[in-house]
């Protein structure tokens, strides 16, 4: 089959242990990010399979009505990028594991990096030693502090265990089952949204972007945090009230954030609010990038390919699609 493989801007795939699941194929794997619709329409022509790293491209009906000779999509995780109805009306599969219990230690190891860089201004004070400047403030500790987790999910709760080792009180706020199963774990939980804001030194948000969960943190949320507290985002940026961040730091409440992930992405543009304010640590949505976290992610998304060449596909996000499928095969 001939497989594209978009946004792979380090060229890793290839070197993975699980690429070899490809072997056979006709692979062609792009390194630059592109979202023209004539541009990627030209790429993908000859495209049966595309395979895509997380949210990077949006796949939309006007690109996907120009790929006749595309079957099947595969990727892992959430897929607010790909327009489900179009694959679904076009004949498209889309496979996608949803990872149910697995937690992405690559992302509780960069949130808690975050959390470490932001309360002690590692990348200030490398930045100001490096222009001969000798400590320019004095830093927080963690211990004895609140960590708030905002979701107590498969990630979250990876980061509340770190929280505990480094002797810090953890505090949980979710949905009532993340908040029964926090409980059930050890931890204490919030009594309301409010007193979860107003009591927590680092906040942690670990969520899944959905309709219910979208702009689930809001401006007032923001202002009842302390101006020595810190925001941590390495979930989805439109969990935050859009431009409310911005204008909180502004306000003092929180004091700090550290953030990898942003409205728009990639996220180029130097004069971007959150990337010249001091009070803020900034990373290129990396929570997920690291090569034990691929090796675990794309041997799923090789293996769904694998499934569909032997007519037996998994993971369909899409099931309605399979008949129109099995209507053409026969």
């Amino acid at each position: 089959m001939k497989i594209s493989i978009l946004d792979d801007y380090h060229d890793t795939l290839r070197t993975l242990r699980c690429f070899s699941k490809l072997a056979g194929h006709d692979v062609e794997i792009w390194n630059d990010h592109v979202q023209d619709v004539d541009a990627l329409a030209a790429r993908l022509r000859m495209t049966e399979v595309l395979v895509l790293i997380r949210e990077r491209t949006k796949i939309q009906a006007p690109l996907l009505e120009r790929l006749h000779n595309l079957k099947l999509i595969s990727q892992r995780s959430v897929y607010p990028h790909i327009d489900i109805d179009a694959c679904t009306k076009l004949g498209v599969i889309v496979s996608s594991n949803q990872h149910p219990g697995t937690p992405s230690y690559a992302t509780a190891e960069l949130a808690w990096g975050l959390v470490l860089a932001a309360m002690r201004q590692i990348p200030q004070q490398m930045s100001a030693l490096k222009t001969g400047q000798w400590q320019i403030g004095v830093g927080s500790t963690l211990r004895d502090k609140t960590l708030g987790i905002y979701g107590y999910g498969r990630i979250g709760s990876v980061v509340a265990g770190y929280g505990r080792a480094f002797g810090m009180k953890v505090l949980i706020w979710g949905r009532e089952a993340a908040r029964a199963k926090a409980q059930a774990d050890g931890y204490a939980t919030a009594s309301n949204k409010l007193d979860f804001f107003e009591q927590c030194d680092v906040i942690t948000l670990h969520m899944r972007l959905v309709d219910a969960t979208r702009h689930i943190v809001t401006a007032g949320d923001l202002a009842r945090m302390k101006p020595t507290s810190l925001l941590v985002n390495t979930s989805r940026a439109q969990l935050i009230e859009t431009g409310a961040l911005v204008n909180a730091l502004r306000a003092g409440r929180p004091g700090m954030a550290a953030i990898d992930v942003y409205e728009d992405e990639p996220l180029r543009d130097t004069n971007h609010p959150l990337l010249t304010m001091a009070n803020v640590v900034c990373t290129p949505h990396i929570g997920y990038v690291s090569r034990d976290e691929y090796e675990v992610q794309f041997a799923d998304v090789f293996d769904q390919i694998i499934a569909y060449a032997a007519g037996e596909p998994i993971n369909v996000v899409n099931p309605e699609v399979l008949r129109t499928v099995q209507k053409n095969r026969t």
